[in-house]
């Protein structure tokens, strides 16, 4: 009598090959997204959250807030727009390449260009207009990647792969903030060094990923046309309740964190009531405290979620983790509470992003437009940045201090923990 062959888990059949996933190729995806997220975020942090405020600090003395954030608000306006374009560009790319990597390569490219601009720009037109140049080539490289985990990965890995990227974006950040503070008084070989590592960052990646197969010969599917790009800013109407759940849950997430996050180097500095140089020292070490916290807490958080197969509980407990590190500096004001404010923000964000987005692949409505979908989802991410600047300044101008940032971001963050709750189709 033949012996039954066992049952493959659909759970761990890769979409791309109807296979399960290997171990190399699993450990070649683990590492080609920390590198990912670590090069871009590294990056981007290098000059967002520290070389550009100081340069704004020299360039427009008093108005610095208010140049940083119309160039991170009309940044996020182009990021909207760009992670929705090539979102539904790389889903319909036929490429002998596969359907995102052209797009990542170019990127990566762009992006580092259009750092350089912004950096030696002295108005804030050409601010404004380098850094939304910018925006539009990191989602060129952004939208297709993050859509290659519901295009290659099996959901009974994509928490642990998601994971790797979570701890990535976030070590990223706190490197970033690390060189960007060495770089303080002469920030020139800080902007050179963040634009040699966006022109690399898709090129390194794609290397270490496993080759994307040829969509050329993909037939499923409508055909690209102006009508479809135009579709592309349809948000999606059926089997998507969660969906909206999930991108409200994250836009208030970030919004809330981005209110106080973005904000740090000017919070030692006018808040806590240090120098320049001290308040550089104090946002290194906070930087290396929350590189080590989020690492550690991201790489565990992404095994649990895929071995317990729940995303929920652990976005309310990296929540409330956050909302505590805020108390800190609300209450202490000093340079000690910034440090509590690195360990327990670094601990709720490291567990944050490693099930966020894992969560927000389980909701899509549609396999078939993913890149389409995430673009929409990035929406949380973009507006959430856009508004945290306007709503920062608006307080700081309207009090006189930071103060009330604190409990604003923490009432914003709380209330994204209601949305996650309410999604039904994940646990």
């Amino acid at each position: 009598m033949a012996q039954a062959t066992p049952a493959v888990d659909p759970n761990s059949i890769a979409p791309d090959t109807g296979r399960p996933m290997s171990k190399a190729t699993f450990y070649r995806f683990c590492i080609g997204f920390i590198i990912f997220g670590v090069m871009w975020m590294m990056s981007g942090t290098i000059g967002s959250a520290v070389l550009l405020p100081q340069r704004f600090n020299e360039l427009f003395p008093g108005q610095a807030e208010g140049v940083l954030g119309s160039m991170q608000a009309f940044g996020s306006i182009f990021a909207l727009v760009s992670n929705l374009v090539f979102g539904a560009l790389s889903d319909a790319c036929r490429s002998r390449f596969g359907r995102r990597t052209p797009w990542i390569a170019v990127g990566g490219i762009f992006t580092g260009a259009a750092f350089w601009f912004t950096s030696v720009q002295t108005t804030v037109p050409g601010i404004v207009a380098g850094w939304s140049a910018l925006q539009v080539g990191l989602n060129c490289m952004l939208a297709p990647a993050v859509a290659v985990l519901s295009d290659r990965i099996p959901l009974d890995r994509r928490g642990t792969i998601s994971a790797f990227y979570g701890a990535g974006a976030t070590c990223g950040q706190s490197v970033g903030t690390i060189i960007g503070s060495q770089f303080i008084t002469n920030p020139v070989p800080g902007f050179l060094f963040g634009t040699i590592s966006w022109l690399f960052t898709g090129i390194i990646v794609l290397l270490i990923w496993p080759r994307e197969k040829s969509a050329k010969a993909e037939t499923a599917g409508e055909p690209f046309s102006i009508v479809r790009l135009a579709k592309s800013f349809i948000p999606p109407t059926k089997n998507c309740r969660d969906f909206y759940m999930a991108l409200v849950g994250r836009l208030l997430f970030i919004f809330g964190y981005m209110v106080i996050s973005g904000y740090q180097l000017y919070i030692l500095q006018r808040y806590i009531g240090l120098d320049d140089v001290t308040a550089g020292a104090v946002l290194s070490t906070m930087s290396v405290i929350i590189m080590i916290v989020s690492l550690v807490t991201s790489l565990i958080s992404g095994v649990i979620s895929d071995k317990i197969g729940r995303r929920k509980p652990l976005i309310v407990a990296s929540s409330a983790v956050i909302c505590i590190a805020f108390i800190a500096p609300w209450v202490m004001r000093t340079a000690e509470s910034m440090y509590i404010f690195a360990a327990l923000s670094g601990f709720g964000y490291g567990i944050y992003s490693a099930v966020d987005q894992a969560l927000n692949v389980d909701v899509l409505p549609s396999k078939e437009e993913a890149g389409k979908d995430m673009g929409i989802q990035n929406l949380a991410n973009t507006v959430g940045q856009a508004i945290a600047p306007v709503v920062t300044s608006s307080i700081v101008v309207a009090t006189g201090s930071y103060f009330m940032t604190f409990p604003v971001a923490i009432a914003l963050i709380l209330a994204g923990v209601i949305f996650i709750m309410l999604v039904k189709k994940v646990k």
